[in-house]
Formats: C-alpha cells, sequence, structure tokens
C-alpha cells in the first residue's frame, strides 16, 4: 500500500507542478488528467487530502497549496448537489474526509489552512451539524490543545463561517435547534478562548512586546468577536446574558485608545487592532437595537469611550491611520452606533450642554472635510466618486455616515443641530473668504454638509433645508464658484457648486438661477469628467423643473439663443478621452432634444454627431444606460423634426437606414434589434406609399418566426409591423405573407414562456387588416387560441384572451365575432362569454384596453341577437353587471381578487402575460377613438336597446345586478340624462 501510494504521490505532485506551468500545454495536460481522475476514481478526494496533510518538507508547500485549492473546488462540485452528469463522492469516502479534514488543517502552513477551512466550510454547509455530529466536539478540543495561533485562529475561522447562517438565514424551528446545539457546545469554549486570548494580551502589552507579536492574539479576538455576533444574532442566548459583564469588560478594554500606543505606529497591527474595534462596534450595535434592555448597563460607559474613539481617530495624525482601509471602517462603525442611540429612547445622552456642538466639531467636521482619497478617487475613478456621490452608494463613507449622525441626533433635538451646523457653515466660509486657494476644502466642506443634511420628499425629487436661505446662499456661495472664468480650477468644488444647483433647482426661481444657465454650458467644456458630468446633470435636471401649476418651468424660449454652444459643448464632451459614453451628457442631449425648437440646421448637425456615435457603439456596446439614452435621442430627434418638416425623412433615413442593416444583420447587434426596430417604425409613419425596397427587405426579416419568439423583440416587431400595416395593409395578403404570420402566432401561443408575443402578433394583424383578408383564416385562429385555452388557462391568458376578442368587436362588429366562432364549435361563443369573458371582463386594466373592452362588451350587450332572447335574461343581466363593475370601480377595488380559470372538458397552453394593445414608448392609438366616453356609451346604448324591449331590462338590473351596481348604474343615467325603460 505504502508503495502504491508513493506512486500515486509523485504522479499527483508532478500534475499539480505541470498546472502551474509557463507552459499552457503542460498545464492544459495537467488539467485534462485531473478531471479524469476525478470523474473516474471515488477515493479521489482521500487521495488530494493526503497529499496535501503530507509532513513538511515530503512534498513543496507550492503543490500542497495547488492540491488544496482544487480539493475545495472538488467538494464544491461534488459534495452536495452534484451535477446529473458528475458522479457522487460515496458516503464511505465523505465520513473519512469528515474524519481527517480537521487534524489536516490544524497541521497544515496558514496558506493551506485556509483553502482547509473553505474545504471545510464546504462540508459543514451541508452536513452540519444533523451529518457531522463529531465536527463542533473536534474544533473544541482542537481549541483547547492547540498552542499556535495559527491553528487557534484557523478553528476560528472555520468555526465563523459555519455560524454565519445564523445571521443571515430566516428564523424557523430547524435553524433555532441547530443554534442551540452550537451554543450548547461552543458558547463556554469561545468565551474561555477569549478570556485566555485576554490575558495573554495584557501581559504581552505590559512587557512591551513587539507589536507584531500582538497581531495574532487581535485577530483571534476579532474572530471571537464575530463568533458572538453570529451566535448573538437572533435571540439574546442565556449563557451571554449571564456571562455579559465578561464579554462587555473586555470590549471595553480594547476601545481605549491610550491603553496601547506602540501598536498604533505599525500599519499591519493598527490595522488588525481597527477590524478588532469594529467588530466589537457591531457587537454593541447588535445589543442596543435587539437586547437593549440587558445592555442598558453598560450603555453610558460604551457610549463614553466610542465618543473618544471616534475623536481620537479622527484628528488622527499618524500617517498608518490617516490612509488605512480599517480605519475608514472603524469609524464608520463607531459612528453608526453614535446614530443608533441618537435614535432610541437613549438619545437623552446627546441633550447635555456642549454635546451637540462637540459632535459637530470634533467628529463631523473631521469626517466630512475631503481628504487625500477622496481627492484621488475624484481624479483617478471618476465612474466610481460619481457612483457614491449621484446615486446615493456612498453610505458607508466617512463623509456620509458622519452627516447620517446629524440627521439622527436632529431627529430630537433639531434646532440644535441647526445652530451648531450653521456656525460651523459661518467658519467654514470665513476661512475659504480668508484665503480661497489654499482653504477651498473649507467651502467644499461647507457645500457637502448643506447638501447631505437636506430633507427629500416627494419621492425623493425635492430637496429643502434650514441651515441656510437656499436663494441667498446660491447667490452668495455658490453662484460665484460657476462664474469663474477657468473652468478647470478647483474641480472638486465647482463640481460640488453644480450638484448644489442641482439637489435645490427646485428651490431657486428662475430669475435667480438662469443667469447661471450659460455658466453651466460653459463648464461642460471642463477637462474634468465629473464636472461635466455634473453640469449635464444639472442642465438636464433643470430642465424638469415644474411651475405650480404643474407646467414646464423652462422652455424652447429660454434654451433656443443658446442652444448652438450648448450641444456643441455637449457634444464635445463625449470626444474627452474616458467620456466617449457619458450616460449623463446624453441623457441631458435628450432632455435639450425634447424641450427646444429643432431647426432643419440643428437637426442636421445633430443626426451627423448621433450616427457618428452610433456606429461606434455598435462596434462594442458595453454600457446599456448610454446605449438606451442615445437611442432615445435618436429617436425624439426624428419625431420632432419630421413632425415640422416631413421633408426631412429622406436625410434621417440616408443617416440612419446602413447603421440599422448593420445591427440586423446575420452578424449584427442582437442587444439592439428592439432599438432597430422601433427606429424603423418610425421611419415607415414618416413616409408614404409606396415604401422603398429598403424598407420592403426589413419587412420581410421582421416575419422571421425565430424573431417573435424572443421576448426583447416581440413588442418592436409589433410596432414595426403595425407601422407597415398602416401604410401598406393589403401587402401582407399577398404571396401567402399573412398564412406565414399566422403560422408564427401559432408556435408563439402554444408556449407558456412566450405566448404574449402571440397576442402582439394577432392583436396588430386584427387591428389593421380588413375582415375580407382575415375571414378565411379565423377558424384557424380561434382552433389554436381555443386548444391553447383548454389545455391549461390561467388568468393572465385570458385576460389577453378577452383584450383580442374586444379588440376584434370593436373593428369587425359583434355579429362576425360570434359567427367566426361558432363556426369552430357549435355555440362556443356562450360557452367562452359565460365562462371567460364575463368572470374576467372587470380585471381589465389599462386606459385604452378598458375602453375597448368596455365598449366591446357593450357591443355584445346591445347587438348579440341570441343575447336579447328572454330566456337568457340571467346571461344578458350577468355581463351587464361585469361592464358596470368595469367602467364604475377603481383598478384596486376590481383587482383585489382574481377569479380561477375553470377547465372547458375536451379540447383547448400556457398563460399569457397581459399583454397590451399597443406598445411600451409609442403613443397609444385608440381602436375607438369615435367613442369619447365608454359610460356616456354604456347608458346611451342600454337606453337605445331599452325603446325595443320596454320592462324588460329594468327588472333584469333589479334581479341580477349587484346592489352597489345597480346604484352605480342609476347614477350614470343621472349623469348623462338617459333612462332605461
Amino acid at each position: 500500500m505504502t508503495m502504491e501510494w508513493n506512486v500515486e504521490r509523485e504522479r499527483l505532485s508532478q500534475l499539480f507542478l505541470n498546472t502551474l506551468s509557463a507552459s499552457t500545454e503542460n498545464r492544459r495536460l495537467a488539467e485534462k488528467a485531473l478531471s479524469e481522475d476525478a470523474a473516474q476514481k471515488p477515493n479521489f478526494g482521500l487521495l488530494l487530502l493526503r497529499l496535501i496533510a503530507e509532513p513538511p518538507g515530503a512534498i513543496d508547500d507550492q503543490i500542497r497549496q495547488s492540491a488544496a485549492v482544487y480539493f475545495k473546488n472538488y467538494l464544491r462540485s461534488r459534495w452536495l448537489p452534484s451535477p446529473p452528469d458528475v458522479p457522487p463522492i460515496t458516503s464511505d469516502v465523505k465520513d473519512q474526509i469528515k474524519s481527517l479534514i480537521v487534524r489536516s488543517m490544524l497541521s497544515s502552513p496558514p496558506r493551506i489552512q485556509s483553502q482547509l477551512s473553505e474545504a471545510l466550510t464546504v462540508i459543514g454547509s451541508h452536513d452540519f451539524p444533523q451529518a457531522w455530529p463529531t465536527l463542533l466536539p473536534e474544533l473544541v478540543a482542537g481549541l483547547r490543545q492547540a498552542t499556535d495561533y495559527s491553528a487557534i485562529n484557523g478553528i476560528l475561522e472555520t468555526a465563523n463561517s459555519i455560524f454565519k447562517k445564523f445571521r443571515y438565514q430566516y428564523k424557523t424551528n430547524d435553524l433555532l435547534l441547530d443554534l442551540k446545539y452550537c451554543l450548547d457546545n461552543f458558547a463556554a469554549p469561545l468565551l474561555e478562548i477569549f478570556l485566555k486570548n485576554a490575558s495573554l494580551f495584557d501581559s504581552k502589552a505590559a512587557a512591551a512586546a513587539p507589536p507584531l507579536e500582538m497581531k495574532p492574539l487581535l485577530e483571534s479576538q476579532r474572530l471571537c468577536c464575530r463568533l458572538f455576533y453570529s451566535l448573538n444574532f437572533q435571540d439574546l442566548p442565556e449563557f451571554f446574558e449571564d456571562h455579559m459583564t465578561e464579554w462587555m469588560t473586555e470590549f471595553k478594554k480594547y476601545l481605549n485608545t491610550t491603553a496601547y500606543p506602540s501598536l498604533e505606529q505599525n500599519e499591519q497591527v493598527l490595522a488588525a487592532l481597527d477590524a478588532l474595534r469594529s467588530a466589537i462596534c457591531d457587537n454593541i450595535i447588535l445589543y442596543i437595537e435587539k437586547n437593549e434592555e440587558e445592555f442598558q448597563a453598560y450603555l453610558n460607559d460604551f457610549a463614553l469611550s466610542i465618543w473618544n474613539l471616534l475623536v481620537n481617530v479622527s484628528s488622527s495624525s499618524s500617517p498608518a491611520a490617516r490612509s488605512s482601509p480599517s480605519h475608514d471602517r472603524l469609524i464608520i462603525t463607531a459612528i453608526k452606533f453614535l446614530s443608533t442611540v441618537s435614535t432610541s429612547v437613549h438619545h437623552s445622552l446627546f441633550a447635555g450642554d456642549g454635546v451637540i456642538p462637540m459632535i459637530c466639531q470634533s467628529i463631523v467636521i473631521p469626517n466630512v472635510r475631503l481628504r487625500d482619497e477622496d481627492e484621488e478617487l475624484f481624479e483617478m475613478n471618476h465612474v466610481e466618486f460619481m457612483r457614491r456621490d449621484m446615486e446615493g452608494s456612498d453610505q458607508d463613507t466617512r463623509r456620509r455616515i458622519a452627516c447620517e449622525l446629524l440627521k439622527g441626533v436632529a431627529a430630537h433635538y433639531k434646532d440644535q443641530v441647526t445652530q451648531a451646523v450653521s456656525l460651523h457653515l459661518q467658519n467654514l466660509l470665513s476661512s475659504f473668504s480668508a484665503n480661497p486657494t489654499i482653504n477651498w476644502r473649507d467651502k467644499e466642506c461647507a457645500l457637502y454638509l448643506v447638501i447631505s443634511l437636506a430633507s427629500k420628499r416627494a419621492g425623493g425629487t425635492l430637496a429643502s433645508t434650514d441651515l441656510v436661505d437656499v436663494q441667498s446662499f446660491s447667490a452668495s456661495v455658490v453662484f460665484p464658484e460657476l462664474q469663474a472664468l477657468d473652468v478647470n480650477a478647483f474641480s472638486m468644488l465647482k463640481a460640488s457648486a453644480l450638484k448644489f444647483l442641482t439637489v435645490f433647482r427646485n428651490q431657486i426661481s428662475k430669475p435667480a438661477v438662469f443667469p447661471v444657465f450659460p455658466d453651466a454650458i460653459r463648464f461642460l467644456g471642463s477637462e474634468s469628467i465629473v464636472v461635466h458630468s455634473y453640469a449635464a446633470n444639472f442642465i438636464e435636471k433643470l430642465l424638469l423643473v415644474k411651475d405650480e401649476g404643474g407646467r414646464a418651468l423652462y422652455n424652447s424660449a429660454d434654451i433656443n439663443p443658446l442652444l448652438g454652444p450648448l450641444m456643441g459643448n455637449l457634444f464635445n464632451a463625449m470626444k474627452f478621452e474616458e467620456s466617449e459614453e457619458n450616460t449623463c451628457v446624453m441623457k441631458c442631449i435628450m432632455r435639450v432634444l425634447g424641450v427646444a425648437d429643432i431647426s432643419r440646421d440643428l437637426a442636421g448637425a445633430c443626426i451627423q454627431e448621433l450616427t457618428s456615435t452610433l456606429i461606434k457603439v455598435c462596434t462594442n456596446p458595453k454600457n446599456p444606460i448610454f446605449n438606451h439614452y442615445l437611442f432615445e435621442s435618436v429617436a425624439l430627434l426624428v419625431r420632432r423634426a419630421c413632425q415640422q418638416d416631413p421633408s426631412l425623412v429622406p436625410a434621417f433615413e440616408e443617416k440612419l437606414f446602413p447603421i440599422l442593416q448593420k445591427i440586423l444583420a446575420a452578424d449584427g447587434v442582437l442587444e439592439f434589434f428592439p432599438y432597430a426596430f422601433q427606429l424603423l417604425a418610425q421611419l415607415v409613419q414618416f413616409n408614404n406609399p409606396p415604401l422603398s425596397q429598403n424598407y420592403m427587405q426589413i419587412y420581410d426579416i421582421i416575419l422571421t418566426p425565430d424573431l417573435w419568439k424572443n421576448s426583447a423583440y416581440a413588442p418592436a416587431l409589433a410596432r414595426l409591423l403595425r407601422a407597415f400595416l398602416q401604410k401598406i395593409p393589403h401587402e401582407l395578403n399577398r404571396q401567402g405573407k399573412l398564412s406565414q404570420v399566422l403560422e408564427t402566432f401559432k408556435d408563439l401561443i402554444l408556449i407558456r414562456k412566450i405566448d404574449d408575443q402571440g397576442f402582439y402578433l394577432l392583436n396588430t394583424v386584427i387591428e389593421y387588416l380588413r375582415l375580407d383578408d382575415l375571414s378565411p383564416h379565423m377558424t384557424f385562429i380561434w382552433s389554436v387560441l381555443f386548444l391553447r385555452l383548454q389545455k391549461n388557462p390561467t388568468v393572465k391568458f385570458v385576460k389577453s384572451l378577452v383584450i383580442f376578442m374586444s379588440l376584434f368587436v370593436v373593428k369587425h362588429g359583434t355579429i362576425n365575432l360570434v359567427n367566426s366562432m361558432n363556426v369552430v364549435q357549435e355555440n362556443i361563443f356562450t360557452v367562452i362569454l359565460q365562462q371567460f369573458w364575463i368572470p374576467h371582463l372587470k380585471l381589465i386594466a389599462g386606459a385604452i384596453e378598458v375602453k375597448v373592452a368596455a365598449v366591446a362588451a357593450v357591443k355584445v350587450l346591445c347587438e348579440t341577437p341570441s343575447l336579447l332572447h328572454p330566456n337568457v335574461a340571467p346571461q344578458w343581466g350577468k355581463l351587464l353587471d361585469s361592464v358596470v363593475t368595469l367602467v364604475s370601480r377603481p383598478v384596486e377595488e376590481r383587482l383585489d381578487e382574481e377569479p380561477e380559470v375553470p377547465e372547458l372538458g375536451g379540447t383547448m397552453d400556457n398563460p399569457a402575460s397581459f399583454i397590451r394593445l399597443h406598445n411600451a414608448g409609442n403613443r397609444e392609438e385608440d381602436p375607438v377613438v369615435g367613442i369619447s366616453d365608454s359610460k356616456e356609451f354604456l347608458v346611451t346604448s342600454l337606453a337605445q336597446l331599452s325603446t325595443q324591449f320596454p320592462g324588460r331590462f329594468p327588472l333584469v338590473i333589479g334581479e341580477i345586478l349587484e346592489s352597489a351596481n345597480q346604484a352605480a348604474l342609476l347614477q350614470l343615467c343621472h349623469t348623462f340624462n338617459k333612462n332605461i325603460v
């Protein structure tokens, strides 16, 4: 056996060595051989673990580490669950691996140990504790016996990984049982090692041990704190409540910033100390949030300790501290603790004299001031800077969390906070005025404070502040920054000024802000990507401001005189390196095109720039948001320019057709297909028949069945097909094209996931073709729909069917609907009406859809001979009841409960989504535009019908309609002065 193992060990060692080879072929062959071993050898995992566990010196550590990584990934793919084509690890091999892995991990060097710890976590996530009851006792035994901190910390790291599930998983009985098992077996040993570490740490600190000797202890204590967090997350366990004093005493000790000055001079050790302090802050935040009553006795001491900690670290002059990410994490977590206290019942801790001014001076201002890291991010990583600053993803930064602390305190002490911050604003601005060149960061700090402390309302679009009078503050503090001639000087300050105007745009009057509009246009030329992006964002948001009547405050008359430099600077901004696909700039272009008057010259210049950009993005589409606004800008330009001057259509076609053809080519840009279809639809609509050969080639392309199976394409395809049918309706009925379209409809409607595309296609055909063209195909259409309905009817599918039938009625008449349906099966119309149409009519939503459905139902009520027979009066009454519900009740009231769809025994696949009659982004056309009000149409039609059958319908209404609907119908009759006799 030993000889066999020696041979296998050498072979595996060579394979893993080859996986690290510089030769691609050697790596490929080694990886292939290992994959074959993994697939063919049931004990392959054991062989790997044995190789990893070879004593030091027998196998190179580089090989062992490579094997450990492979072992971890092998377990991930094969422990549970395994892919269907991969043989799982057998139970006996699993048991052997579990019996060996802890011992192997504890005896391995740190790098290999970390990989085995992750492998152990993989097993534990599936087997622990039920299928691995020996794990925790084995870890506890190892914890008590180990003297090497690499082994101790390896055990704690493993336990930490396993226990993390108690933080994130939903509380269930099974989870609580697992938690109890872990508490029973690990809570006491955890406290034991924590106190042992604490004692050793104190003795080493007293003996002035070298700081690096303390680092493993600090890491060990951090892991103990993370385990504390996991085990306390669900509830306060009895053991931890009984031993709270021991834990809290040690926690408080490590927060003392004056106790270990030597540790703060070494960057590595300081990082470990910061990480421990952060973990402690997490623990006490957890306790104040979940165990407030039990923690109350310790709160004051911790508040004082963390206060002192924050004051110390916020003003630290240590180079290691200033540049340490762990320091940032510590400050953020510590401020979160104070913020939590400020919004709790213990907020009175902040009520003392001088407390709030001290918070501002010692905690808030030092952390809001710009640091070198902030300026570096601004200059070197503008995307990340704007993501944090504009999109609000900076919640875990020192600047943002410091302001959140002030907001928390202001919840109970608003006047004191306002007074304290206002004083600091004055000091910061005075400092700037004394020496603007040197102290520009003070002004930026002031602007940041005002912006961050603003109150948001109306969905976050309207901001206000009590700190300053926005109008006068803008005039005296903000506008001067934008009126400076050099657009490249003090870029961060200029960016903050532009952001201020963007945030408070609704609070500044038009006469006050519009004089700086030309300055904002100048800043589009700034070399700073952040600055010209913020300038574009300000202009775009300003053009959205409404007056008190809800009308646009800024219109074409305002921007037309500035249009030349505005559009020129916007397009030039995208010529800066790394700003070629600037979303802010493109969105601003779109907004300006929506407001300005589009002259022929402007249209020509803009389409030239936009198509040049389109050509570039087609080569390598990488920014979906930018691309969307780019296509929106093109569509907007085409629509507004061609509405004003139809003679521009050929010029747009000349520029756009080569790009659209490239997009739709066999090797085209698939993600741009929907955009291309919509732009083509616009161009078709602005044309007059006969359409050019270029369009007819596109027409053939959009009838390709596979295109309609893509849910992203179908709405745009329907939009384009609708445009073609409006211009050349008879073309579809030539050369068998309609039959081809209906076969595509059949393929779509019978597949559950894409049946909504089938309705897009069908509704378009029904809406725009003549009945004479449709009639030969209606039996086929109904057969497909009834087959789909019989197999598995759902609410969404039936609503789509109701919309389709309603559209048919308003376009081609009730009698034609009834007759075409009954050809398929005798009296099927009545069955569909009773079981599907009436119950689902009230579920229709959408303004156009509701109108079409209501008008169609009224026509069915009044124009269907079979429904007007006295014997079916109850059925007539139920349809009327559903119509009244549809037109008289709010949509949320009608849609509270959706009925079960009845089985239609016998002959009719899965649900279609509720399909809109017109595509998103396209102006919805009203198929019943001649009827202004469906409610008036209802009572007018009923009144006329009742004159033919006097006395019949009031009785039906009284017997069948719900009382609420009777009252609603009576009110409608009064409103429109109609009588049902």
